[in-house]
């Protein structure tokens, strides 16, 4: 047996100084044989933790044998069986925390770069239009879908291959959901979740634009035509630290500062003439992958100075490793314990921030040092400022359901088969959590999708 490589295949990416002008792909990808060398580090282990570890227990171990040998269509449809968006997980899953983190070869050395060659498996397929072949038998059974986002894409999917006739209702004039509005091109490319959308279709699922349930269509009306329902509609209300000047013109949340710049397309002003603030001295309040998103989009939109004003130090913060380091290496300045006091402003605008400085204190619920503020302050000038803490479910639509439970939050209750308190009405995603990853979203639609399947046969019974 040959001498495994301790370190990874480096990956292939864009220079941070021509990366920061544009929105293309940070990330280019292995090539094929940068693929099949990171591919045979595998120590291809007898009990693959990695399947275990991963939420929807693709079968990573085979997956990456196929690789190996180069066998790509192979690999390709492995990865299929268990996961219907490859090509976005791959980019966007915090491979880091499960598969990659139990890896047996990284107790010794660099873990295999699991996340990547998933990555890779999915663009070659897509380059080389390799689908998987269904063999569907039709079910005449209804479901609705409420939202298009990676919980209900995942659940869409897995019920259209049991043979259920399967709808989708999006409120935008685009399907995608937080992958199309909250996530930058540069980090997920469009043209890879327009495809993704594009196989739900190929294989007969319907995808309904522009419908908001309860205003287009009441929530009374789906219940009477479908057999069941999953609310897959996530999480768009923004939270805000709730502080003095945030009524400011300049103070955005991030929810709306994305889809502003993403999917409203206003880095592309004039030609896509969305109003945006182009902050010169930009502060982005949060240090999740949202911020990371909002503060180099700021840098991407013209920006001189971005900040990231965390209350904590940044070993603590929840954004992946990866997203961290591209946003250090484009430019963006991190200001660590500091927390926010009050926005400052002139003539109604922004024009500078208060801070008080933290020491970390004893572990709060997350399991992370408490930040406890000192009475120490200053200010920073700043122009723009962006607030990334953390979303709610949007009681637009929930507030027109009051028959179905939801948690103090206004998040919804579910059983362990992720069935709401009313009989044949499922949910799940940021809808029913919050705060959940997309491969987590994922794994709510692939369980909807069995629970309501198994809901559905007893029904008929």
């Amino acid at each position: 047996m040959s001498k495994v490589r301790k370190e990874r295949v480096p990956v292939r990416k864009r220079p941070p100084a021509e990366r920061i002008k544009d929105f293309d792909p940070v990330v280019i990808g292995y090539s094929e044989e940068d693929a099949v060398s990171e591919a045979r580090r595998c120590l291809e282990c007898k009990e693959p933790f990695c399947t275990k570890e991963c939420p929807i227990h693709i079968r990573i171990k085979e997956m990456i044998k196929a690789i190996a040998e180069e066998d790509f269509e192979k690999a390709f449809y492995i990865v299929k069986e268990d996961n219907p968006i490859p090509g976005i997980t791959g980019r966007v899953c915090p491979q880091e925390l499960l598969c990659e983190h139990v890896c047996a070869l990284g107790k010794a050395c660099e873990p295999v770069s699991i996340g990547k060659l998933e990555m890779f498996i999915a663009d070659w397929a897509r380059s080389k239009g390799v689908e998987v072949k269904l063999n569907i038998k039709d079910r005449p059974e209804r479901i609705a879908i409420i939202g298009s986002g990676p919980a209900g894409i995942t659940c869409a999917y897995e019920l259209r291959k049991t043979g259920y006739q399967v709808t989708i209702f999006e409120a935008l004039h685009k399907a995608g959901g937080v992958l199309q509005y909250g996530i930058p091109s540069f980090r997920l490319p469009k043209d890879v979740v327009d495809y993704e959308i594009s196989s739900l279709q190929k294989i007969g699922v319907k995808i309904v634009l522009n419908t908001v349930i309860g205003q287009n269509i009441s929530f009374r009306e789906l219940q009477d035509s479908y057999d069941a329902i999953f609310i897959a509609t996530g999480a768009g209300a923004p939270r805000f630290v709730g502080i003095e000047g945030e009524e400011l013109n300049g103070v955005y949340s991030a929810n709306e500062f994305l889809i502003r710049t993403v999917l409203m397309k206003a880095y592309r002003f004039p030609e896509y003439d969305t109003p945006v603030t182009r902050g010169s001295r930009v502060a982005v309040i949060g240090a999740g992958n949202v911020a990371m998103d909002a503060a180099r989009c700021a840098l991407r939109m013209g920006a001189r100075d971005v900040y990231i004003i965390y209350r904590r130090t940044m070993e603590h913060s929840p954004a992946r490793v990866e997203e961290v380091e591209h946003a250090r290496e484009e430019g963006v300045k991190f200001m660590e314990l500091a927390i926010p006091k009050r926005i400052m402003g002139k003539d109604g605008w922004v024009a500078g921030i208060e801070l008080l400085k933290a020491r970390l204190g004893p572990p709060d619920s997350s399991g992370r040092p408490q930040p406890i503020p000192t009475e120490e302050s200053e200010v920073s000038e700043v122009d723009t400022v962006v607030e990334a803490i953390g979303t709610v479910p949007n009681r637009l639509f929930l507030d027109r359901i009051p028959e179905i439970e939801k948690d103090r939050w206004g998040a919804i209750k579910t059983d362990e088969k992720l069935m709401t308190n009313v009989k044949g009405i499922f949910a799940g995603g940021d809808a029913i959590r919050g705060n959940a990853t997309v491969i987590q979203a994922v794994e709510d639609g692939k369980n909807a999708a069995k629970a309501i399947h198994s809901y559905l046969l007893q029904a008929t019974r």
